[in-house]
């Protein structure tokens, strides 16, 4: 019996024998519904239990509102303390507004429980692929938290949670004060104030006669901050990707924690200016007017297809304090979008928090294309004719290392009728090929890499707007064409199934036109071309195309949008440059009247042909010792 029938066998018995183990060891329908029935009965208790101790919570603050302060003291005063009597009272929400948002506030920890930006709207993508729209909120999640610590040292667990506290509030024009008593006389106090023009809330914390009641020698009050990001735009594994913990320390540059995975950052001995939540195109900032002495920050990351949260961040901040009688804390509060200008005019570097990128890309995008994007959308009124229009303006910088590069691929061009001399002469020898080609190169003052140098010099700018479109608010839920939202993918074919590695479930006509257009370049450039050498390039042009449609389909239509511009312009430039600027018979000429000239030793070629007659003799040695 030969091997195949051997191997066939052997795989049929085993799978018998599966089959065969799954019935001996799979449970009977009576089995199975005992272990239902069992399932049924724990699911029953726990919902028991969660029904008691809801009631019981109920209970507890039904008589903590029924209770007078004395009552509520003798009753709490052993996990509270003083402040006990801040127990009392129901939860309400108080509203303040100005032109730009509405801030709900919530009496239960004196904390802001959501803010609505009038000027942006949710846009989010159904199952049919449809846009469904609606008000934009921040902070709203309940399970979010804004807590402090207070270090009190009469309680059992040595500190009092604000966020357990039921604040009374006062309202004074567009400020609203939150105040939880003690029972020795004292206050804690949060000021919140909003102004016209502007996303940035003035917050003060105030304690008054608590320096007796606060633990000696205690000199930061703790502050936790849950922020559970909700899921605002429509492509929500790239919005995931844009989101983390921003923070700025005083003297030092501002930095983040990981934008793609769960982090931890601890930050000692230094004092941070401000700490964000920040998302895609929307921040929520705290800042201290004297710096907060220490902080540990944290992001958790979610399965945003499965998950209602885009991402989990926590910060935990340390608030210094003098101890005075009087104390008052001066902080700030920036709930809004990324807009450059507005974040710019606070300062502190807060317009860090906007992903443009660092070093040379990031100061590319803010001191360069922004700039002049904003002059075009504001000279055309649209941002796909912007788009366009720099686009065109970006081409015609580069236009001289483009030419040069042209010109190099004219010269190896016009030089292909040597080359198939050299082919003719040298037969299947490729390595004496290559050695003679690199030497007619240096001969003729051509280099097959003359090409590489202009793309090398460009590449700044393409990694600058790669980030440049994602990061920058002004092209969100902007149309144009068939793209309802340029800040994200457009969706022109909506696919019945997911497909993976980042291609998604749908299929974006830009990404596509830019696909086509570059097999179209490829193969006007490749003409003239001799893939002799290396064969596998000449396939490679056509496959990375496709291979990167993947990559683009759901990227910002923007970004997707200027590389089908751009693969129209090198299209048009290069048809125009060589058809009709560059002239081949004078190239040609100046090719020979360059090899007649003496030659200067040294230079990348001629290194490079050195290497190759190096890698001949390598080679001779061993076919001599065979």
């Amino acid at each position: 019996m030969d091997m195949d029938k051997r191997s066939m066998i052997g795989l049929f018995l085993i799978l018998a024998l599966f089959i065969v183990w799954q019935q001996v060891v799979a449970p009977s329908a009576e089995e199975l519904e005992a272990q239902q029935r069992t399932q049924d009965s724990l699911a029953q208790v726990e919902l028991m239990a969660s029904q008691e101790t809801d009631a019981s919570a109920d209970a507890d603050s039904d008589e903590m509102t029924t209770l007078s302060d004395s009552a509520r003291l003798a009753r709490f005063g052993g996990t509270y303390g003083p402040f006990a009597t801040a127990l009392g009272g129901e939860e309400r929400t108080v509203t303040l507004e100005n032109d730009l948002m509405t801030v709900d506030f919530s009496t239960k920890g004196g904390k802001v429980a959501q803010v609505r930006l009038k000027e942006y709207q949710k846009m989010v993508e159904d199952e049919k692929g449809e846009i469904i729209t609606s008000p934009l909120f921040l902070l709203d999640d309940e399970r979010n938290r804004f807590e402090y610590l207070l270090p009190v040292s009469s309680v059992p667990s040595g500190g009092v949670n604000t966020g357990d506290l039921n604040f009374t509030a006062t309202v004074e024009g567009q400020s609203v004060v939150f105040r939880a008593p003690v029972s020795t006389g004292g206050y804690f106090e949060q000021r919140y104030t909003l102004n016209d023009g502007t996303y940035l809330m003035d917050y003060d914390l105030r304690m008054e006669g608590l320096n007796n009641i606060l633990t000696a020698g205690a000199e930061v009050i703790k502050l936790n901050w849950t922020n559970h990001l909700e899921k605002i735009e429509k492509n929500a594994s790239y919005e995931a990707n844009l989101s983390t913990v921003y923070y700025k320390p005083l003297d030092d540059d501002t930095d983040h924690c990981s934008c793609t995975g769960s982090d931890e950052e601890i930050v000692d001995g230094e004092r941070l200016k401000w700490v964000a939540n920040t998302q895609q195109f929307f921040t929520s900032a705290l800042f201290s007017d004297n710096g907060f002495s220490e902080g540990k920050l944290e992001t958790i990351t979610v399965d945003v297809e499965t998950s209602e949260d885009l991402k989990v961040l926590n910060t935990q901040l340390s608030v210094p304090f003098n101890r005075s009688a009087s104390e008052n804390i001066g902080m700030s509060f920036y709930v809004g979008p990324n807009e450059f200008d507005r974040m710019r005019a606070i300062g502190h570097d807060f317009s860090d928090v906007i992903p443009y990128g660092r070093s040379i890309f990031g100061a590319i995008n803010r001191w360069i294309i922004r700039p002049i994007f904003d002059f075009l959308d504001n000279f055309v009124g649209n941002k796909g004719i912007a788009i366009l229009l720099l686009t065109l303006l970006v081409k015609l910088m580069v236009y001289p290392l483009t030419y040069k590069m042209l010109v190099s691929n004219t010269k190896m061009q016009v030089l292909k009728p040597e080359i198939a001399k050299l082919k003719n002469k040298h037969g299947e020898d490729k390595q004496a090929l290559q050695m003679e080609t690199m030497k007619m190169y240096q001969e003729y003052g051509a280099s097959p890499l003359g090409g590489c140098l202009p793309m090398v010099l460009q590449m700044p700018i393409w990694f600058a707007l790669y980030r440049f479109f994602p990061a920058a608010i002004t092209f969100r839920q902007e149309s144009f064409l068939w793209a309802t939202d340029l800040s994200s993918y457009d969706t022109f074919m909506k696919l019945p199934f997911s497909i993976p590695l980042g291609f998604g479930d749908h299929l974006s006509l830009f990404a596509l036109l830019w696909a086509v257009t570059t097999l179209i370049y490829a193969f006007y450039n490749s003409r003239h071309m001799d893939f002799s050498a290396q064969p596998a390039m000449k396939y490679m042009q056509y496959l990375m195309p496709v291979m990167f449609l993947g990559f683009f389909n759901s990227f910002a239509a923007g970004l997707t949008c200027y590389l089908l511009f751009s693969n129209l312009f090198n299209i048009g430039q290069t048809i125009v440059t060589k058809e009709f600027i560059i002239d081949k018979d004078k190239l040609l000429t100046k090719l020979q009247a360059n090899k007649k000239k003496p030659k200067k030793s040294g230079g990348f070629t001629a290194r490079l042909q050195e290497a190759l007659a190096e890698q001949q003799r390598q080679a001779d040695k061993k076919g001599k010792k065979k």
